[in-house]
C-alpha cells in the first residue's frame, strides 16, 4: 500500500504556491517540487502535511530522479499538477539558444514525462487527475515570443487527447489556460511594462480555483476569466494571419 499525494511542479512561486495552498486546505498530502529549496521549505513549513523535493525537471533523468524518490517515500500521484514552466521574450535569431532548449525541455518535455509517469498507476485505480497548465497563448502564434506559444500550444493538444484517452478510466484530465495573472512570470519572461498586461491581469488564486473546478469536474480545457475566455474565442474565430500580426504588434 501506498500513500496518496498530490505533486505540485514549480511549486516555490506564482500558480504553484496557490495550488499548494488550495489543495492542502482540502486536507491532502502534498510534494512540492522545483529548483529553490528555499522557498520550498518556507511553503512546506506553512502548509499541513507537505514535504519538499528540490529539483530542475528540464534537466534529463529529472523525472525518474523524481519518481524513484516518491516509491522510496512510499507514495503515489493521485493528483498532479504539471506546472513547471518559463517564457522568454525575444525574437529567436536573436535569443539565447540553450534557453529556448531548456523551455521546450521544461515546458514540454518534463510535462510530457510526469504524466506518462504517472498514468498508469492512475489507470489501475481507476481514479486520479492530470492538470497541464497551458495559456491563452496556446491559441495563436506568438511572434516576439515564439517558441514560449508554441509550447503552450502543445500543451493544450497534449492535454486534450489525454483527456480522451484516460476518460474511460475514469482518470481526470484538465488543460488550464491562464492569460496575463499577477505572478513572478513577467518578471522571467522580461516584459517591460506593458499596460495591456497589466491591466487585465487576473490574480493568481480565481485562476487557481478555476483550475481545481475544472479538473474536479473532468472539463478538457478550462480559461478562467472573461477576457481570457474573450481573447480565446477570437483567436478561434479570427484568421491566423491576421492574429499573428496583432500578437507581432505587441509591446512587450
Amino acid at each position: 500500500m501506498t500513500s496518496p499525494v498530490t505533486l505540485v511542479t514549480g511549486a516555490s512561486a506564482g500558480l504553484g504556491v496557490e495550488f499548494a495552498r488550495r489543495y492542502a486546505a482540502r486536507g491532502d498530502r502534498l510534494v512540492l517540487v522545483a529548483r529553490r529549496a528555499d522557498r520550498l521549505e518556507a511553503l512546506a513549513a506553512e502548509l499541513p502535511n507537505a514535504r519538499w523535493f528540490a529539483l530542475d525537471l528540464s534537466q534529463p533523468g529529472a523525472v525518474d530522479t523524481l519518481m524513484a524518490d516518491l516509491e522510496g517515500e512510499g507514495e503515489h500521484v493521485e493528483t498532479l499538477i504539471n506546472n513547471a514552466g518559463f517564457g522568454v521574450i525575444g525574437k529567436l535569431a536573436h535569443a539565447d539558444r540553450r534557453r529556448q532548449r531548456e523551455m521546450v525541455d521544461l515546458n514540454c518535455g518534463a510535462l510530457v514525462e510526469l504524466a506518462q509517469a504517472v498514468l498508469p498507476g492512475m489507470i489501475e485505480r481507476q481514479s486520479g487527475g492530470i492538470m497541464n497548465i497551458a495559456s491563452t497563448a496556446a491559441f495563436q502564434p506568438g511572434p516576439g515570443m515564439a517558441v514560449y506559444f508554441a509550447t503552450k500550444a502543445f500543451v493544450l493538444s497534449f492535454s486534450e487527447a489525454l483527456h480522451e484517452e484516460a476518460r474511460p478510466h475514469g482518470v481526470h484530465v484538465s488543460a488550464l489556460c491562464p492569460g496575463p495573472t499577477s505572478t513572478e512570470f513577467g518578471d522571467v519572461a522580461g516584459y517591460k511594462g506593458n499596460k495591456g498586461v497589466e491591466t487585465f491581469k487576473m490574480e493568481a488564486a480565481p485562476v487557481v480555483d478555476a483550475g481545481i473546478k475544472g479538473l474536479d469536474a473532468n472539463k478538457a480545457v478550462v480559461v478562467p476569466g472573461a477576457m481570457n475566455k474573450a481573447t480565446a474565442a477570437l483567436s478561434s474565430l479570427l484568421p491566423s494571419s491576421l492574429t499573428r500580426k496583432i500578437v507581432a504588434r505587441a509591446k512587450y
